[in-house]
């Protein structure tokens, strides 16, 4: 930025720190646009009674066309707050959306789609397909930039992943 700019933010003493709060904030309105269009679809497709959370356990549930325990989608989701997803799970079972399957011999549990789940996320599938990725396909070298961006923002979460694990470590001084 031009020095006739005068930038007074605690996040942002530096041109570093300046670009790094942008980039956070540019995240958090993906997500919050990400979560708009999921429910702007779900309600066209039928699942508009899923929150957000649900929508994607539904379709990771469904991602390989095979079975995940909810510690998987936790792992594939960068979760940990697992009685959450466990919650979750049992509203996409009730809605009929996803079977719960008893691993033999074990406690465990996995989770399966239902035909009616199956159905409502095909036609989620192509909804996105029609409006969402026509719109990204006419972005020029789209499929270059999104890979690129794709590495950097899985860079990026180990960085924040180590910060955390780092921040765990340290004591707040006496004197603050």
């Amino acid at each position: 930025m031009k020095s006739k700019y005068y930038r007074n933010w605690h996040l942002a003493n530096d041109e570093t720190e300046f670009k790094v709060t942008e980039m956070e904030f540019a995240l958090m309105r993906v997500i919050e646009a990400f979560a708009r269009w999921v429910a702007a679809a779900d309600e066209m497709v039928g699942l508009s009674d899923l929150k957000h959370a649900e929508h994607v356990i539904l379709h990771v549930i469904r991602m390989q066309n095979r079975p995940k325990s909810g510690a998987t989608i936790a792992r594939l989701l960068n979760r940990d707050d697992l009685p959450n997803i466990q919650y979750s799970l049992r509203k996409l079972e009730s809605a009929g959306l996803i079977h719960k399957n008893k691993e033999a011999g074990t406690k465990n549990h996995t989770y399966s789609i239902t035909k009616l789940g199956e159905r409502l996320t095909n036609e989620y599938s192509k909804l996105r397909s029609e409006i969402l990725i026509r719109k990204f396909r006419s972005l020029t070298s789209f499929d270059e930039r999104v890979e690129d961006a794709t590495e950097l923002l899985s860079i990026i979460t180990g960085i924040y992943e180590e910060s955390a694990r780092t921040s765990v470590t340290l004591n707040r001084a006496s004197d603050v």
